[in-house]
């Protein structure tokens, strides 16, 4: 990623860029992949906010790392709703050619497997389903963010983080449920 990352650039940024990168890549991963659950896509969703960060603001800005942890939550969750999207035209394009669709990942009991990627499954859709604010509060907090920046990424006090994400957590409770 920075190698790609330096053609766009000025010598003069690359240092700054390079510190940046290897500083927060690890966390705005871990923050894609908490929503997406899946290493490979969070990956590829931190590069792309890296690409994009890189374009628009100055690689040494103070507030890079809070403009990185709430671009990945709401690049992950578009990637949800995309890929969501994407499954449904490809259900009724496998109905509408009698398709068969391939089994699913094999596991150690495949009832529990099945059961567990049944509730991801649900989990994610109803993230997806929820106002912006309240997937990303959801996201950042259970990434492992703490209240402090969570509260800097959302730009509020951080003693509203915790209104923010009782609230978040019962919309979700309620998504679930019906």
């Amino acid at each position: 990623m920075v190698v790609v990352a330096r053609a766009w650039m000025r010598p003069q940024d690359t240092r700054a860029f390079d510190d940046l990168f290897l500083a927060e890549y690890g966390r705005v991963v871990g923050i894609a992949r908490r929503i997406l659950g899946d290493g490979q896509q969070a990956e590829d969703v931190a590069q792309d906010v890296f690409c994009d960060f890189y374009r628009r603001h100055p690689a040494d800005a103070p507030y890079a790392a809070s403009w990185l942890y709430r671009a990945a939550a709401h690049a992950a969750l578009n990637a949800i709703r995309g890929s969501r999207r994407r499954r449904r035209r490809e259900e009724a394009d496998a109905l509408t050619h009698a398709r068969l669709v391939p089994a699913g990942e094999a596991a150690l009991d495949p009832q529990q497997a099945v059961e567990s990627a049944e509730r991801r499954d649900e989990v994610r859709a109803a993230l997806a389903r929820l106002p912006e604010k309240s997937a990303v509060v959801l996201a950042l907090r259970y990434s492992g963010l703490s209240y402090a920046e969570v509260a800097a990424v959302l730009g509020v006090k951080s003693n509203a983080v915790g209104t923010l994400l009782r609230r978040a957590e019962a919309s979700l409770r309620k998504e679930m449920i019906g």
